[in-house]
């Protein structure tokens, strides 16, 4: 059954922070919690764990109304939530012993975590003494060491370089094939559009869109084209009028309003003899479809 949010409302004396918002998540995987600064996310992600009332609505966890003495989840804040000046083996098992475990299996799903997110060699120093990246790879193992069913990510990948943001996709996708279930809130929407396959997005707490993200895009029509040549065609773009977005070597982004206007430029291309090493027709991306609902 999963985790069911159901017309749900929350206000701040006069403020309506969440209003009546509702989506589902049946089955294992990662769903997207979007929206702009102040659009009702966290507000919505609190209330799911219990750690806000709602006003009004249900929100239910396996069928049951949410609690967070029945619920096992794990919580990434976006904000950090470690002890500057506690060893990260000593506030770790603290964090462990908190959610249940014993101190040996604290211990020993802090050394498996640690290895995976290769922290191993900080064990034993003080978390001040670590980078921001490095503090957010320890407040997410303080999200997961207890093995959640229900797990909550806001903006997991804050700080992180890409080889860290890499291990750390590679790991929230083993959590799915696990069977768990996560919901993550992130602005990364390249990150969001690569792992997750559906979504929700607030816009001033109400849902302005929700559903699959593939059936989504599916929706739109191709708008971009990406041509990889060495060969100028700035030619060919001016001819068939459109609109060149971005050139990096040899990769050209350019804006079309229709498939026929790509194709026709293509043929122009071709029969001119110019080679072509990639001819791609392209459609929204999340982060275009986010700004055309929220942008204003």
């Amino acid at each position: 059954m999963g985790l069911i949010v159901e017309n749900v409302s929350k206000s701040f004396v006069d403020k309506k922070a969440v209003e009546n918002i509702s989506f589902e998540i049946s089955k294992p995987g990662l769903f997207a919690l979007l929206g702009t600064n102040g659009a009702g996310k966290t507000t919505t992600i609190r209330m799911m764990l219990g750690i806000l009332k709602k006003d009004s609505g249900t929100i239910t966890w396996n069928g049951k109304e949410v609690d967070r003495k029945t619920v096992n989840f794990g919580y990434l804040p976006e904000e950090r939530g470690i002890y500057p000046k506690t060893k990260i083996v000593d506030q770790l098992e603290y964090f462990g012993k908190l959610k249940g475990l014993s101190k040996d299996q604290a211990l020993k799903s802090i050394d498996y975590w640690l290895e995976r997110l290769k922290m191993t060699e900080y064990k034993n120093i003080t978390a001040e003494k670590l980078s921001k990246g490095n503090q957010q790879k320890i407040q997410f193992i303080t999200a997961i060491m207890h093995d959640p069913e229900l797990i909550i990510l806001d903006e997991p990948f804050s700080g992180l370089d890409p080889v860290n943001t890499d291990i750390l996709k590679e790991i929230i996708n083993d959590l799915v094939k696990m069977g768990k279930y996560i919901v993550m809130s992130s602005h990364q929407m390249n990150s969001i559009e690569e792992l997750c396959h559906d979504i929700v997005i607030l816009n001033k707490g109400k849902t302005v869109l929700k559903g699959n993200l593939d059936e989504i895009k599916e929706e739109y029509k191709i708008n971009k084209i990406e041509i990889q040549t060495k060969e100028d065609i700035s030619k060919y773009i001016e001819e068939n009028r459109l609109e060149l977005i971005s050139k990096d070597n040899k990769k050209h982004i350019i804006k079309i309003n229709s498939e026929e206007q790509a194709e026709k430029m293509l043929k122009d291309i071709l029969d001119d003899g110019l080679k072509i090493e990639k001819f791609e027709m392209i459609k929204p991306s999340l982060h275009e479809i986010f700004i055309e609902k929220v942008g204003e």
